[in-house]
């Protein structure tokens, strides 16, 4: 699966990164290709490219704060989270965007 995301905290520092950091890792070790741009104080960080956002099957908004640009992701998946989610339960969070794909994958071919 190609997944893309943001990552925002309220002050954009910490939790942006350690959410940035823990979905990686756990879309990575499920198989599963993933870019995540960041938001905050020191302004947008690693900007999703184009055949990315093309290509994604899925997006996650990890998210404390308003985050800009969501116009890109409009009539895809989008799963929105505070990042809190993200940092205590990456893996189970992985797996439930697994769950939503297979629903709605079957529900494509009935």
């Amino acid at each position: 699966m190609n997944i893309i995301g943001i990552a925002a905290c309220t002050a954009g520092i910490a939790h942006t990164y350690i959410a940035k950091e823990k979905i990686e890792k756990a879309a990575e070790k499920a198989g599963h290709s993933i870019h995540m741009e960041t938001q905050g104080t020191v302004g947008t960080k690693e900007s999703i490219p184009e055949q990315r956002l093309k290509n994604a099957d899925v997006v996650i908004i990890a998210a404390d704060v308003k985050v800009s640009g969501r116009e890109r992701f409009e009539g895809m998946n989008v799963i929105e989270v505070p990042t809190d989610t993200v940092i205590k339960a990456p893996n189970k969070l992985i797996k439930r965007i697994e769950e939503l794909a297979r629903e709605a994958n079957s529900a494509k071919s009935n």
